[in-house]
């Protein structure tokens, strides 16, 4: 299953800031489809963390984001158009910032990306 998830409202950053990302949940790896106002790493990990998601980078378990709510294991969801609040932590040292995040689209297919990321070739 693979999700699409819409990152917003973290004012203090930026006022338009957003991000778009593709979360696998089988594969538990995350990328970057777009973004403004935020920095993040074009790709990485996913956590599960009591009923949380962490947005963590590639080479590192210490989150970018954490998506409260969203819970990856549950039986139950996510389902489209599922929101909740997000706390962005990329920046260390520095305050969490509140914003939202909103389940775009669930594709349940299993088909196997013919380029990028996780087409598990040269590419990455």
């Amino acid at each position: 299953m693979r999700l699409t998830v819409h990152l917003d409202t973290f004012d203090r950053a930026h006022p338009m800031a957003f991000a778009i990302l593709w979360l696998d949940k089988d594969s538990r790896q995350w990328s970057r489809e777009g973004h403004l106002g935020l920095e993040l790493p074009e790709w990485g990990s996913l956590h599960m963390d009591c009923g949380n998601t962490l947005v963590c980078g590639p080479n590192d378990a210490t989150p970018v984001c954490v998506l409260e709510g969203l819970d990856l294991n549950g039986c139950d969801g996510p389902f489209e158009g599922e929101t909740g609040r997000a706390q962005w932590c990329a920046k260390r040292g520095r305050t969490l910032m509140a914003g939202h995040w909103h389940v775009q689209c669930i594709d349940h297919e299993q088909a196997a990306p013919e380029h990028g990321l996780f087409a598990g070739g040269d590419d990455v």
